[in-house]
């Protein structure tokens, strides 16, 4: 079987472009830039609760976030929880698709979760 010669394949820059003569002046000029730190752009983040917890905690007082919606991936979930544990500066993890956040700072937890795009219910401040 005989090769193809490349160079007939390519086109020439010489040859003008097909869109060149189009004028259509209601449209953007580019998209605009996605943030990809901005999770909220992607996804409708929904309705989480907040707990108050202290039992088998050795009398330390932790906030679960918790009811994140099923169709938020566990990534989302570890990046809010890390947003979250800056924001009051302690620590925290991720179990079962629940956030735990050492000590009792539901004011900061809820202002944070808001400005994520959160609907948050439970504990009040």
């Amino acid at each position: 079987m005989k090769r193809q010669d490349s160079s007939k394949a390519a086109v020439s820059q010489s040859e003008p472009n097909a869109f060149s003569g189009l004028n259509m002046p209601n449209l953007p000029t580019e998209p605009k830039p996605v943030d990809p730190e901005a999770p909220q752009s992607r996804w409708k983040m929904g309705r989480v609760v907040l707990q108050r917890e202290t039992a088998h905690r050795g009398g330390k007082t932790v906030i679960v976030i918790k009811d994140f919606a099923s169709h938020l991936p566990l990534s989302v979930i570890e990046t809010i929880a890390k947003r979250v544990r800056a924001a009051c500066g302690c620590g925290g993890t991720v179990r079962d698709r629940r956030v735990e956040i050492q000590g009792d700072q539901v004011a900061r937890i809820r202002a944070v979760l808001e400005a994520e795009g959160f609907e948050v219910g439970g504990v009040k401040a």
